[in-house]
């Protein structure tokens, strides 16, 4: 037995296709616009069905008062049926009924009201119960003299219903039905042509694999919301296969930099132990401690980038950067002469411990790289706080200054001065800075590197 309930029709109805569900909202909507168009016209053509009616009676009460003035009163005959209007009365200036129709034949005066005045017409309504069949009686009466003295001629016919006709509703149904009909069409020949683009775009989606990331999305012919639509995949699919591709780089990077310790320690442990007599294993486990710290490093640095792009959230508190950079100085080991320049009251957003890392990171570089002297400056300008590091070393070429932020990269002065670096330290160091809305940059200098941080300041 098939059951119905309103919860089986919503999972029906978001089972459709967007093509069925648009057809379906366009007839609905169709039925409901050509109804209510429809009831709003009812009242207009009533109004003028009434008024044709109206004139109609008129003109069969004109002509009457017309024979009824010519004639004398003892040659008046029967009134006949004249236009569709049966019912007429012609009443004297007593009261008296000296002619009528036959469905009015014997029967009172239905209206006792004249014309006033100058004018000879008589508009009204006249409601009886005289008449079978009808209650209510569209009246249109005109003065007539005769002999002198004023007689009434009445012409009525019965008021419309407000649906005007019985076979109004079925004809207007007849009516907006193959409208409705016309117009869910038309809609589901839009859908279709308009979700053509969307077909396209889902298939090629479909087809793309990871290994297969170069392919795009068909874009449309019109600059509308679907060629919107499109542009924004091939955009998101360009962002994708550059994520992949940096994904496998890094992974490439990762692998080979986690080999190499291992492969130097494998080599140290099998040359002790072809001769382990003659094997200096202090020296031996000493070289194999710095391949374990450098194999630290790494994953410690990898840790941390992978924490930084997941986006774990890190402490949001009020930083103050001449502080912040104090305490970090006073903490590092003695080494190359450091130069501060601080100005007191710069505070940002954020987490000082990821933010000390950062400058740790930057302070390392630094120190790798400077020959005498680093210069640490905190200051605002523009309504971010600005925090530069500064070596007077060889400094970095213009077109390689993006690169040093790449994962692993390592350019060869870097590896010269520090063959133990994990190439992780920059790219850690941006991380940071962008995760708490900032930039970190290398900007021209005359000489050295200078690093450039750059972080809202709190607003007050």
């Amino acid at each position: 037995m098939i059951t119905w309930s309103p919860e089986g029709c919503v999972i029906v109805f978001r089972r459709w296709s967007v093509q069925r569900r648009l057809t379906l909202a366009a007839l609905l909507c169709a039925l409901a616009g050509y109804g209510a168009t429809a009831l709003l016209l009812t009242p207009i053509l009533h109004t003028l069905a009434t008024g044709f009616l109206t004139e109609q009676t008129a003109g069969a009460a004109r002509r009457i008062a017309f024979v009824v003035e010519r004639d004398a009163p003892a040659r008046l005959r029967p009134v006949a049926v004249t236009e569709g209007t049966d019912l007429i009365q012609v009443v004297d200036d007593e009261g008296r009924i000296r002619q009528a129709s036959p469905r009015l034949t014997g029967q009172p005066p239905l209206s006792t009201a004249t014309a006033g005045g100058t004018d000879a017409r008589l508009d009204t309504t006249s409601c009886t119960n005289r008449v079978p069949g009808v209650r209510c009686l569209i009246t249109v009466g005109f003065r007539a003299h005769v002999g002198g003295r004023p007689w009434m001629i009445y012409a009525y016919t019965p008021e419309l219903p407000w649906y005007i006709s019985p076979l109004y509703p079925p004809a207007t149904a007849l009516g907006v039905l193959p409208l409705a009909a016309v117009t869910a069409c038309v809609a589901w020949l839009t859908a279709r042509k308009a979700l053509t683009p969307v077909s396209a775009i889902r298939n090629e989606l479909a087809e793309i694999t990871a290994t297969d990331l170069g392919r795009r999305v068909p874009r449309g012919r019109h600059r509308d919301e679907l060629d919107e639509l499109a542009r924004t995949v091939n955009e998101t699919l360009d962002r994708l296969e550059h994520a992949v591709e940096q994904q496998r780089r890094f992974a490439s990077d990762a692998s080979h930099d986690l080999r190499s310790p291992i492969t130097a320690m494998r080599a140290q442990v099998e040359e002790a132990m072809l001769a382990p007599a003659e094997a200096d294993w202090h020296e031996t486990g000493r070289r194999m401690i710095e391949g374990l710290d450098r194999l630290q490093n790494i994953v410690a640095d990898l840790l941390t980038l992978a924490r930084l792009e997941a986006g774990t959230p890190g402490r949001r508190e009020p930083v103050n950067l001449a502080r912040l950079v104090s305490d970090e100085l006073r903490r590092r080991p003695a080494g190359k002469r450091v130069e501060a320049r601080l100005r007191s009251g710069v505070v940002v957003e954020g987490d000082a411990l990821r933010l000390s890392r950062l400058l740790a990171n930057l302070l390392d570089n630094a120190e790798r790289h400077a020959d005498t002297m680093i210069t640490v400056t905190v200051g605002e300008q523009k309504g971010q706080a600005v925090l530069e590091v500064l070596d007077d070393g060889a400094g970095i070429a213009p077109d390689q200054r993006e690169a040093v932020f790449r994962r692993f990269t390592r350019l060869a002065a870097s590896r010269r001065r520090d063959a133990g670096g994990t190439g992780l330290g920059l790219s850690i160091a941006r991380e940071i800075a962008e995760a708490h809305g900032g930039t970190l940059t290398i900007e021209p200098s005359e000489r050295g590197a200078r690093f450039v941080l750059q972080i809202p300041l709190i607003s007050s």
